[in-house]
């Protein structure tokens, strides 16, 4: 029993130098990194810096673009009809 006590003293006091459950101190918080205004922008399409005026108008440009698909009448007429197909093969067993 002496023996198990001094191989748990001593295996404990090693496992406790090298824990360390706090960050390292020149990390900045998260509270504080999430109320910071970012004054800079990438681009989305290119990862140049953008002005936050630029950065704006290529979040707009890039929200229209994703309502407003300009697609060739035929694939349109594709998909449909691969959709349709997709309906009729879940609704008949054969």
């Amino acid at each position: 029993m002496k023996r198990f006590t001094l191989v748990f003293l001593l295996g404990s006091s090693c496992l406790a130098q090298t824990v360390s459950a706090l960050p390292q101190p020149e990390d900045t918080p998260e509270e504080i990194l999430r109320s910071e205004i970012i004054l800079e922008g990438r681009s989305q399409l290119d990862n140049k810096p953008l002005t936050p005026a630029e950065y704006v108008q290529e979040q707009e440009k890039i929200a229209q673009s994703i309502h407003d698909p300009q697609l060739d009448p035929q694939v349109r007429e594709l998909i449909f009809l691969l959709n349709l197909r997709k309906i009729f093969r879940t609704l008949t067993p054969f």
